[in-house]
């Protein structure tokens, strides 16, 4: 049975990989130039996967080297998981832990023969060697040291990679936290360029996330670095597939807004052609995407910066919604694939209340899902709640990372297509700040995810520990 299910998900992943993709029409969009690199900076590019720091900084790289600034890259995982390009590139199935961990192996040194290409010496690289498809799962649920995820291909419950950063670390969120701040520490950043909070990749997702949490615990022990988000992973972006070299990357319709701040840096004809040289260099992930890789060597790269969201609770007698842009993983192509059309958040005396509109009256067969990770800079994160909240065919379920929870504290209430949700602020931990997600499925099949977004909570509210 656990071969036939590893197997159908290769399956289901190289269908996926392998269908056209339909004509994508971006946004019309106003970029500001990326500010320039001076001697005085100094970077740090965080990557998901060994390739991604290729596929979305190359230039920034080029840059840096080119005005002699100092550079770091660390790699979140070592891109073990990645059933497909394993079978592609050895032309085999295999299902054995050793194999996965040999794949993450293969990655590594292509990442040090990428980044050798441009210049940059292995000191300079860093691998930390957490579960490929697995840190999500870290963040929203494995904060205990002593009770690790197990990774579902390696099968190991630490990093496996004796010349990794922390050895034997275990798959706990701690381990990561406390791995990003000895980074950030010794190096002290100026800039740091991080994966999107709204990339359709999990693992790109959840850097994003730990990293936000590093910098809040970090506030006022060092000078705050500028942070810069790369896009790799939406739906049917970019277009055309291929390598183009007199195309410039355009932002996603669905984040093509006049309320994000994009910015890009350009690139010189050399400049893009070392970038596809780069990216070759990824050979096991060219075995079965080469057109896909190849899309981002363009004569530009692109950053953006989500707002955040800020919510006033000063009086606890009325309820002002904060209404959110959505920011959902696939473009406007796809606009009628969407359930979830609106998100608002508000503070209503001591309880957080959240709207969700559908596009449709809500059905038990629809699955609807919240995360709410409430954040304290008095109190320690991996012991803060991280709360989801389930909505469909079996009811209500309420789960503080691997804990279910009694559901009474939770309340919802229907109005036409909205789906209203009370939670009181004290099961969040009393929070100054939450990491809000929402996302619908239907039959346990995905529907859309809306990006993870960072809600502040005016001072003013009431003592929400209480």
């Amino acid at each position: 049975m656990i071969l036939f299910r590893k197997a159908f998900l290769v399956f289901f992943v190289y269908l996926w990989t392998c269908l056209p993709p339909a004509a994508m029409g971006a946004g019309a969009s106003s970029e500001e130039a990326l500010s320039p690199f001076l001697p005085v900076d100094r970077v740090l590019i965080l990557a998901p996967h060994p390739d991604d720091e290729a596929i979305a900084t190359s230039g920034v790289i080029q840059h840096c080297l080119q005005n002699h600034v100092p550079l770091k890259i660390v790699y979140f995982t070592n891109g073990d998981n990645n059933e497909l390009s394993f079978v592609v590139y050895e032309k085999r199935l295999v299902f054995r832990k050793k194999a996965f961990v040999y794949m993450g192996e293969v990655r590594r040194k292509e990442a040090v023969r990428a980044m050798k290409y441009l210049g940059l010496g292995e000191e300079n690289l860093t691998f930390l060697g957490y579960p490929d498809f697995g840190t999500m799962e870290i963040f929203m649920r494995y904060w205990n040291p002593a009770k690790p995820m197990r990774s579902m291909l390696t099968r190991v419950t630490a990093v496996p990679y004796k010349d990794s950063f922390s050895f034997g670390a275990p798959y706990a969120g701690p381990s990561v936290v406390k791995d990003l701040k000895k980074v950030i520490m010794d190096f002290r950043p100026t800039k740091i360029f991080v994966s999107h909070p709204a990339d359709t990749n999990r693992d790109h997702r959840a850097l994003n996330l730990f990293l936000r949490v590093v910098l809040w615990d970090l506030e006022g022990t060092i000078d705050p670095p500028q942070v810069y988000t790369y896009l790799v992973h939406v739906v049917r972006w970019p277009m055309p597939r291929g390598f183009r070299p007199s195309l410039e990357l355009s932002p996603p319709a669905n984040l093509a807004d006049a309320g994000i701040k994009w910015q890009e840096l350009a690139l010189t004809d050399k400049e893009v052609w070392n970038k596809r040289e780069v990216i070759s260099c990824y050979r096991s992930q060219l075995a079965y995407a080469p057109s896909y890789l190849y899309t981002f060597a363009r004569k530009n790269e692109l950053f953006d910066d989500l707002p955040d969201i800020r919510v006033s609770c000063v009086d606890a007698s009325s309820l002002q919604w904060q209404d959110v842009r959505i920011y959902p993983e696939m473009d406007e192509a796809v606009e009628e694939e969407r359930e979830i059309s609106g998100l608002s958040y508000g503070v209503k005396g001591r309880d957080l209340m959240v709207r969700l509109t559908l596009r449709h009256r809500f059905n038990k067969n629809r699955g609807i899902f919240l995360y709410l990770f409430g954040y304290r800079k008095d109190e320690d994160f991996a012991e803060m709640p991280k709360i989801r909240i389930s909505v469909g065919m079996r009811g209500v379920q309420v789960w503080d990372k691997l804990r279910r929870l009694r559901t009474k504290d939770v309340t919802l209430a229907y109005e036409g297509k909205s789906l209203i949700v009370k939670i009181p602020l004290a099961l969040l931990g009393g929070p100054d700040r939450i990491l809000a997600c929402a996302k619908t499925s239907s039959k346990d099949l995905p529907l859309d995810n809306t990006a993870w977004r960072v809600v502040f909570l005016d001072n003013g509210a009431p003592d929400r520990r209480l």
